[in-house]
């Protein structure tokens, strides 16, 4: 920040000399640094308000493997043996609306108790793995850093002469393979 006078302006057109901001104006900002601060802290703010999509509910499709079950799928009339198109009918519309009414009412009653225990659930897992997990893992990274050294000091002080010696005692020993008739 600096302070002091624009370029050709005098003292006697200011009763005190303006202050000028390297970033603009405090509440008007007119410089590309200020705007992106402040679209940096709209995007942060969106990712905890951000607005939920009503048509397409499994957006990442987490659910396809679920059972879909239609009308069709759990009462089908093979050719021949068919009801009254009216039992037909209202045996379809009877199993659709059940279904439709069942699961909202569930999702009503039990939906809510059952999102707020996940929320907890997950928000728990989300702290013990930042503030447990992690630095454990970091931690036993750093101390088996050290113990790896100590172990690899050790194998090549006292292992690998013992190897060594044990290999040029062994390197003069020839194997011959001969077939007896």
């Amino acid at each position: 920040m600096t302070g002091g006078l624009k370029d050709g302006e005098t003292d006697e057109e200011f009763l005190h000399s303006p202050f000028i901001r390297k970033q603009g104006n405090i509440y008007k900002p007119n410089n590309k640094d200020m705007d992106n601060d402040s679209l940096n802290e709209k995007t942060m703010e969106d990712v905890h308000t951000k607005e939920i999509d009503l048509v397409n509910r499994d957006p990442k499709r987490i659910n396809d493997d679920v059972v879909k079950v239609d009308f069709e799928d759990v009462i089908a009339e093979p050719a021949g043996t068919y009801s009254f198109d009216g039992v037909w009918k209202a045996s379809y519309t009877t199993f659709t609306v059940t279904k439709y009414w069942c699961y909202r009412l569930l999702t009503a009653l039990v939906g809510i108790p059952l999102a707020l225990i996940w929320g907890i659930f997950f928000a728990i897992l989300s702290f013990i793995h930042i503030w447990a997990v992690v630095p454990c893992v970091k931690s036993y990274m750093i101390e088996i850093h050290c113990v790896s050294r100590v172990y690899s000091i050790c194998v090549h002080t006292f292992c690998d002469p013992l190897f060594e010696a044990m290999g040029k005692c062994f390197s003069s020993i020839r194997i011959r393979l001969s077939k007896e008739v």
